[in-house]
Parts: structure tokens; C-alpha cells; sequence
């Protein structure tokens, strides 16, 4: 009797079935508390396992390499470029969603009266001390006055800058450091290897977390605000294959190939809204794809908080919105400042829970829209925040290897092995 290996199916596939089944299961159970209560805990759990594991990967791989890398020029240049490149692609980012904004005019069809509200306080109180935060504020915090402090709240920034620079003082005291760089990188294995158990259980806890988001908003939420969900989704598919594709080419990089190795963590992201459900295991395969310990260790937790690019195409396409469903026309001007003003906010509260809503929150004043109106898109905020995760998860990708490749830090040959484990097989395998 011949069987096909149909329970075989790769991660990618579980937990797509996973996000289905969440949908069906929640628009069955629409705002029952019981269903709610259920898959809520579920859910949470498998967000916090990823948590659990999220610093000590980036602190073992982070400290290894640094000390590999051991020249602190090195690694100012290396500084120098990441954070040009995400400014840039962020910048082009905000743009894109301007310009679409302008050329689709969304909000022009929405009466904004018939549009149902969703309370905006959880974030009223983040985006006022968020908003009150300087560049000065923002650059005094990325040094921690206590580190384990600073651990304990998951504050990525003031982590990665103690990691960096007890990483520095590994390789400043040479040999006697190798016992260190010895344990640090027995500690990425380990974290790796819990990594991948943990990845295991990515379809329930997507299956929990959707079945939740529908329960909770049910789909006919998106039905007066489907145009703005569709505009912002195509949206950022342009800004991947069309921009990201463009800048990839540059580098020689093509974006499907990067797409085609990192779709599990890709779905994951998008499933589950969460950047940090991804993050361990793209660090791991940014590694395998070819891309040096040290740079993917400094980029890719960097760019979770400086190289947001869905979520700035959001802001900036949902501050449009907003503005044209209140009938505020905006000049060339204001929008040019809407487009520094978010800039700037944006990597001040990168760290804030919901911060692209926030973002919006204290920003969209500066363009005369009222606070509340932000209600009338707060329901659809989560659906949105699975395709900006997405994007967010393969712009980092994308940013790690073009950084090792501005320092020839990529190898080529590791990277096309890899890339060959992820080709489609010609038939289904059967055995007997």
C-alpha cells in the first residue's frame, strides 16, 4: 500500500493551517467570553516561550561575534552603514505610503460617521510620554545604568549596547578571553536547539492567537474599512517585491530566493503579529544562509527597533487616511513634514506595546486630525499589524545580508548550499 508523507509537512504549512483553522474557529465563537478565555492563555504562552529565548540568543551571538570580529573601527563602520541604510529604507518606506495614499485617496469614500469606535485609551497614556521624548532622551537612553535592569524589561537597545561592548572587551584581553567566546557560543547552540522545540508548538499558538483576534473583532470589522486594509496590504507587497527586490538587486541579492528561506518565519510573523516570534530563528538562518555571526548578531535586533519599514508604510498611509475621511486637505509641505515628524517618532517608541498606533497617535496632530479618530481604525489595527510584522521580519533579512556584503563578510558558496535545501523537490516523495 503506498502512503504519502501528508503529516510530514513542513512548519510553514502547519502553521498556515494553523492561522485557517484560527479563522474559522473564531468567527464560530464571535464575542463568546468562554472561547476568548480559552485561547487566550494558549496564545500568550507561546508568545512568552519566544520571549524567553529572544535576549539570550541575541546576547550569545552578539557577544561571539564582536569578540570574533575584535576592531572597534570595524565595528563603528559596521554601526555607520546599518543605521544609514535603515534611515534610508525607512524614509522610502513613509514616501511609498504617501504617495500611494495620494494617487488611491482611501479615506475620500468613508463617511467617518458610520464608522464604529474602538476605545483608544490602552494607548493614550504610552504615546503622551512617548511623545514627550527628545532625540536627546532617546540616544541617553541606549546606555543602561544597570544592565540586568535593563534585561529584566527587555530593552533590546541598552542590551545590545552593553553585549557590544562587553563583547569588545572579550577580544581586547585576547586568549583569556577564549574560554568566554568558548561559552557564549555553547550557549547560541543550546538557545538554537530550545529554539527549535519551541517552534514546534508555532501552529497551536497561532491557532490561539487568531482564533482570539477574530473571536474578540469578528470579520465584519473589516468590512468599512476593506479598502484602506486592501490599499495598505498591496502596499507593502510593492514595497517588498518592488523596492526591497530593486535594492537587493543592487547587491546581488534576489528577494525570492531571501523569501523563499525565511517564508516559515515570514508566516509566523504575520500569524502571530509578533517580530520577536521570528527573531531567533532568522538569526539562526541568516547564519546558515551565509552571513557572518557577528553582523547578523548587531543587525537583526537592531532593525527591530530602527528598521520598522511596514510598519512606517502603515503610519504613513493610515495619517493620510485619516486626514482624507476628515476632509483635511494636506499641502506638499505638511506632508513633507508629516514625513520628518515620523521619522523621528517612529525610533522613539519602537519599544512602546503598539507602538505603530502610538506613532500615529502622537503624530497625527501635527496634520490637525483629531486624537479620536484614530478609534475608527483601531479595529482593524491588528490585521494590519500581521502584514507590517511580515515586512518588517524580511527587511531586517534583507539588511543583514547586504550589510555583510558591503564587508565581505557573506560567503556565497554556504549561502547557495542553503539555499538548495529550500528548492521545490520535482514530485511527492512516496514510499511503499
Amino acid at each position: 500500500m503506498k502512503k504519502y508523507h501528508l503529516l510530514r509537512l513542513n512548519l510553514g504549512w502547519r502553521i498556515l493551517i494553523g492561522l485557517i483553522l484560527g479563522l474559522i474557529v473564531g468567527a464560530i465563537f464571535y464575542q463568546n467570553k468562554i472561547a476568548v478565555a480559552i485561547l487566550q492563555p494558549i496564545g500568550t504562552i507561546f508568545i512568552n516561550l519566544i520571549k524567553m529565548i529572544v535576549l539570550p540568543i541575541v546576547i550569545s551571538c552578539l557577544v561571539v561575534g564582536i569578540a570574533k570580529m575584535g576592531d572597534i573601527k570595524k565595528l563603528g563602520r559596521v554601526g555607520g552603514k546599518t543605521i544609514i541604510y535603515f534611515e534610508l529604507m525607512t524614509t522610502i518606506a513613509i514616501a511609498l505610503g504617501l504617495v500611494v495614499g495620494n494617487l488611491t485617496k482611501p479615506g475620500d469614500s468613508i463617511n467617518i460617521n458610520t464608522l464604529s469606535k474602538v476605545s483608544i485609551s490602552q494607548y493614550t497614556t504610552a504615546a503622551r510620554s512617548a511623545g514627550h521624548q527628545g532625540l536627546g532622551t532617546i540616544f541617553m537612553n541606549i546606555v543602561p545604568t544597570n544592565f540586568f535592569q535593563a534585561l529584566g524589561k527587555g530593552d533590546m537597545i541598552p542590551v545590545i549596547f552593553f553585549t557590544v561592548m562587553f563583547g569588545l572587551g572579550i577580544a581586547a584581553i585576547g586568549k583569556k578571553g577564549t574560554l568566554l567566546i568558548d561559552f557564549f557560543d555553547a550557549v547560541s547552540e543550546v538557545m538554537f536547539k530550545m529554539t527549535n522545540w519551541i517552534m514546534q508548538l508555532a501552529p497551536i499558538g497561532v491557532f490561539a492567537l487568531i482564533g482570539v483576534t477574530i473571536a474578540q473583532f469578528g470579520l465584519s470589522a473589516l468590512k468599512p474599512l476593506a479598502l484602506f486594509l486592501l490599499i495598505a496590504y498591496a502596499t507593502m507587497i510593492i514595497f517588498v517585491v518592488v523596492v526591497m527586490g530593486l535594492v537587493g538587486r543592487l547587491w546581488h541579492i534576489n528577494i525570492f530566493d531571501l523569501l523563499r528561506v525565511i517564508k516559515d518565519e515570514v508566516i509566523l510573523a504575520f500569524s502571530t503579529a509578533s517580530s520577536e516570534a521570528a527573531l531567533p530563528k532568522i538569526i539562526e538562518k541568516m547564519q546558515k544562509y551565509g552571513v557572518s555571526q557577528g553582523i547578523v548578531g548587531f543587525v537583526v535586533p537592531t532593525g527591530y527597533t530602527f528598521n520598522l519599514d511596514g510598519s512606517a508604510i502603515y503610519q504613513s498611509l493610515a495619517a493620510l487616511f485619516l486626514a482624507q475621511a476628515y476632509h483635511i486637505h494636506l499641502s506638499i509641505g505638511q506632508q513633507i513634514t508629516l514625513l520628518v515628524v515620523l521619522m523621528i517618532t517612529s525610533k522613539g517608541m519602537a519599544g512602546v506595546p503598539g507602538a505603530s498606533f502610538v506613532v500615529l497617535l502622537a503624530t497625527i496632530s501635527t496634520i490637525g486630525v483629531p486624537a479620536e479618530g484614530l478609534a475608527f481604525i483601531a479595529g482593524i489595527d491588528r490585521l494590519v499589524d500581521m502584514g507590517r510584522t511580515a515586512v518588517n521580519v524580511v527587511g531586517n533579512s534583507l539588511a543583514a545580508m547586504i550589510v555583510a556584503k558591503s564587508e565581505h563578510e557573506f560567503d556565497e558558496a554556504k549561502s547557495q548550499e542553503y539555499l538548495s535545501h529550500f528548492k521545490p523537490s520535482p514530485k511527492m516523495t512516496k514510499v511503499s
